[in-house]
């Protein structure tokens, strides 16, 4: 819990640490492309997810886009060696809350979705082989912040039901 309310201050502090007068303008035609690691997990979830997610604008402060992700990590104990991937597919939508909140700087940005995705779950066990579990639809959500260091290149940090309660990364403007 002490992680998630780090990570809002931190997207908050990025957001508000900027002074300048213009917003950044989400419209059509705005893309940005996200790289980046999970961290965290859900249950016993282990390991470090990576993964990429784009964002396109189609309408004033409204993107869409597509994430994937992938996470694998082995335990063994009493000579069993386990081994868990998760591979994680979504289609988002996103909407961005700068002119509503009246940032007043072209270098952050603040928005919100959710989406629809298909995550696979398999396991494999060096004493029984491997089957899949847990698979299925599902319906993430976030929230997120980018702060861009130059014109085209900035970090991110997304709170999220997907592959990791968090996702840090860097991000291009395209």
């Amino acid at each position: 819990m002490k992680k998630i309310h780090f990570s809002i201050l931190l997207v908050l502090g990025l957001l508000a640490g900027t002074k300048s007068f213009a917003q950044m303008s989400i419209d059509k035609g705005t893309k940005f492309i996200n790289l980046g690691i999970g961290v965290g997990g859900y249950s016993s979830a282990g390991g470090i997810a990576f993964g990429g997610s784009a964002d396109f604008g189609v309408a004033p402060n409204i993107t869409v886009g597509g994430q994937v992700a992938y996470r694998s990590f082995n335990y063994g104990y009493l000579g069993f060696n386990d081994k868990i991937n998760y591979l994680y597919f979504a289609a988002r939508g996103s909407y961005h809350f700068n002119e509503i909140l009246n940032l007043s700087t072209d270098k952050a940005d603040l928005y919100a979705g959710l989406g629809l995705g298909y995550e696979s779950v398999s396991y494999s066990n060096s004493a029984y082989g491997g089957s899949t579990f847990g698979s299925g639809i599902f319906v993430p959500i976030h929230l997120g912040g980018r702060y861009m260091f130059a014109e085209k290149v900035g970090a991110f940090a997304e709170l999220g039901t997907g592959i990791a309660p968090l996702l840090l990364g860097i991000t291009f403007k395209l």
